[in-house]
């Protein structure tokens, strides 16, 4: 069963930074938000703001980019689904195809971190708090994702040391991966961890050395598994959860 520690969803009280309180409501990452400052984009409380020092009282002060109010979510929500087959990792699809957001029940809005192929399934992580999306998701961070593949034939050990090492995509060299057989599975069923995020990764690195892939699998995003969690079930990251993918993700609490 998942475990019962639960992240306290309550926003901390007193004053944040601006630039955090722009990646708090999601605007962008903190280090762009700081630019937004600087070009003279932001406002508090209807006065034009440069000075990067600058506090906000979230829940009091009025905060505008280009003149348009924003406002940090006064409960930060970190979930995670086991995603099934034949979803969509969007917040809409204008086809009307079933998307992950219907899965999930929430009265906060939350968004996905990240995208997972409509096929592919396991781990996806959900928030509301952008600085902490847009952390986990930069290229520099690389967070290691630990995937399940499943090839229609047997896989070669020299191609193993291939994963390992790196393939040739259309995009350039991918970065070292982790690899190994699953036991008992033949030589079919591959774990791999890999700390990129480029569209289709996984699936053109095995189809790059001859492989269909007939099962894509997330196990584990960071320190977060989909063990004991159903398919298609949701639930809220334990406080170490938390803990430890902020600290990937490069945050550091300002309060």
């Amino acid at each position: 069963m998942p475990s019962k520690e639960r992240q306290p969803l309550i926003l901390a009280r007193g004053t944040v930074r601006i630039n955090r309180y722009l990646a708090l409501c999601g605007i962008t990452s903190r280090r762009k938000a700081e630019q937004l400052v600087l070009e003279g984009r932001v406002a508090l409380n209807g006065k034009p703001v440069s000075n990067l020092a600058t506090k906000v009282r979230p829940g009091r002060d009025r905060v505008t980019v280009d003149k348009k109010p924003v406002a940090a979510a006064e409960h930060s929500v970190y979930l995670v689904l086991n995603k099934p087959k034949d979803t969509i990792t969007t917040l809409h699809d204008e086809k009307g195809r079933k998307t992950v957001m219907s899965l999930v029940q929430s009265q906060y809005r939350v968004f996905p971190i990240g995208r997972l192929d409509r096929n592919t399934t396991g781990v996806l992580l959900l928030t509301n708090d952008g600085e902490f999306a847009n952390g986990l998701m930069h290229p520099a961070r690389r967070v290691p994702k630990v995937y399940h593949v499943t090839s229609s034939t047997p896989v070669a050990e020299h191609h193993l040391r291939e994963l390992r090492a790196g393939v040739r995509l259309e995009d350039g060299m991918t970065a070292p991966a982790r690899v190994e057989f699953l036991p008992g599975q033949k030589g079919k069923v591959i774990a791999i961890a890999i700390s990129e995020g480029r569209n289709r990764q996984v699936r053109r690195m095995f189809e790059a050395l001859g492989y269909e892939v007939e099962k894509l699998d997330r196990f584990a995003y960071g320190p977060v598994t989909k063990s004991g969690l159903a398919r298609g079930e949701v639930r809220t990251l334990t406080r170490g959860e938390v803990r430890a993918l902020k600290e990937m993700a490069g945050i550091k609490e300002e309060w």
